[in-house]
């Protein structure tokens, strides 16, 4: 393809080809203290608005924590669309998924969510896009500050002196007794 060649597109066709999701972070979410700014915006390449919303509610549905914005669920659905981008078979596996999750997934409620995720938990589909939500939400900053997890503390000095000798239940031990037991 040379560079100042045009390509025909229909402005329709491309955006049913391709999708959007938006949101709000919530005002005293931890979230929003990350974030430059409360209001958020995804571009999808590989799926449509619709699917993204679906996908989303089915992550929600997979790893349900009340309190967490929406912001942390559309990652997963930005690490599917890009991996759907680079895959074909993927990206019918997807559509197909979506599909049989059946319309107004997105709107329904969460016990009926349950239940038609229930019903499709044997599938290839449901199995990936299980795993890719656990993979990519708890590993997501997002999350991160919404748990309280404050990273891993090799960086900062570990653990002994950053909360290891908080727990208050433990009677203290004297440093001198603390090494291994040596007998001889």
């Amino acid at each position: 393809m040379h560079v100042g060649m045009k390509i025909p597109t229909d402005r329709r066709e491309f955006l049913q080809k391709t999708g959007m999701l938006t949101g709000m972070l919530a005002l005293g979410s931890p979230l929003a203290l990350l974030a430059p700014s409360r209001a958020w915006a995804l571009d999808l390449t590989s799926l449509s608005g619709d699917e993204g919303l679906a996908l989303m509610a089915a992550a929600r549905t997979i790893a349900p924590h009340d309190g967490l914005d929406d912001a942390a669920y559309a990652l997963i659905v930005r690490a599917v669309d890009t991996a759907a981008a680079k895959d074909q078979g993927l990206r019918k596996q997807l559509r197909e998924g979506v599909a049989s999750l059946g319309t107004g997934f997105a709107a329904s409620t969460e016990s009926a969510r349950v239940e038609t995720l229930r019903r499709i938990e044997g599938t290839p589909f449901f199995q990936q896009f299980r795993i890719q939500t656990l993979q990519v939400l708890y590993a997501s900053p997002l999350a991160y500050a919404y748990f309280g997890y404050e990273g891993e503390a090799f960086s900062k000095g570990g653990y002994l002196l950053r909360g290891f000798n908080e727990l208050r239940w433990l009677p203290e031990v004297p440093l001198a007794d603390s090494g291994p037991v040596l007998t001889g």
